[in-house]
């Protein structure tokens, strides 16, 4: 059953139609990658999906709902939550404290419980602080908890951002660009990571990534995007032999 579906997706900027007539259907339970040289589209395609920005055309559904132009918090509520190209923690807040911040969606209190330090304020904040350690236990960083966000080496900020995405509670998790800035071995526990929470959380991952070693090693299916428009699409080893994606990668 499809969990994503994008129809016609289409936006303009000034004239210029950065995407055009994008299409792409993810079932549940997948890990998808969205490829494509620099400029082609794939992180304007996030910001759709994510909210950022607005379509000109065309219709984006989580799950049969249509969430087309919603805003982000809503978004994120529907079930999309997203990691950055650029990281973006919160990097004057603990390690535990960022994961924290991704849980509001599911724990909520009254300004007045927090103000007071009602018992119910310290029941949420006992049940947050279990929960927001067991995702930074699959994520090795548990020992980290109190470490400021902005002291922790490159690769530990990235799996941070991706364990904040996680505390969102998300059906779809888009991820772009994870592997950006990382050496091999970083690379490599990251698609550890990514295999291992999908496994433990049943999760859907579509992501945007140049690196293609981790791409042919971990997605099943990607679709190819050049110019703003779709080139091809299908299971990873097929698409990434086919000539004319190595020709768009080329540029002959």
């Amino acid at each position: 059953m499809s969990l994503l579906e994008v129809k016609n997706l289409s936006i303009s900027f000034g004239g210029l139609k950065a995407v055009d007539d994008f299409n792409l259907n993810i079932e549940k339970g997948d890990l998808y990658g969205l490829i494509g040289p620099n400029g082609a589209g794939k992180t304007t395609v996030f910001n759709m999906l994510s909210g950022i920005y607005k379509p000109t055309s065309g219709n984006i559904f989580l799950d049969g709902v249509d969430i087309t132009g919603k805003k982000t918090s809503d978004i994120n509520k529907s079930g999309i939550a997203r990691t950055f190209q650029n990281i973006r923690l919160f990097e004057d807040m603990t390690v535990l404290d960022n994961v924290k911040v991704g849980l509001h969606n599911t724990y909520k209190y009254h300004s007045y419980d927090a103000i007071l330090r009602t018992p119910k304020y310290f029941k949420m904040e006992k049940e947050m602080d279990k929960k927001a350690l067991e995702l930074l236990k699959i994520f090795g960083l548990e020992g980290e908890k109190d470490t400021m966000a902005s002291s922790l080496p490159y690769g530990n900020q990235r799996q941070l951002e991706i364990a904040r995405a996680m505390a969102t509670n998300p059906k779809l998790l888009i991820l772009d660009e994870p592997a950006a800035g990382m050496n091999p071995n970083e690379t490599a526990e990251l698609m550890d990571t990514i295999a291992l929470i999908r496994k433990e959380f049943g999760i859907t991952i579509l992501l945007i990534e140049h690196d293609m070693k981790l791409v042919a090693g971990i997605c099943e299916k990607i679709t190819v995007l050049n110019f703003g428009a779709v080139l091809t699409q299908g299971e990873t080893s097929k698409v990434l032999s086919d000539p004319e994606v190595i020709k768009a990668y080329l540029g002959e």
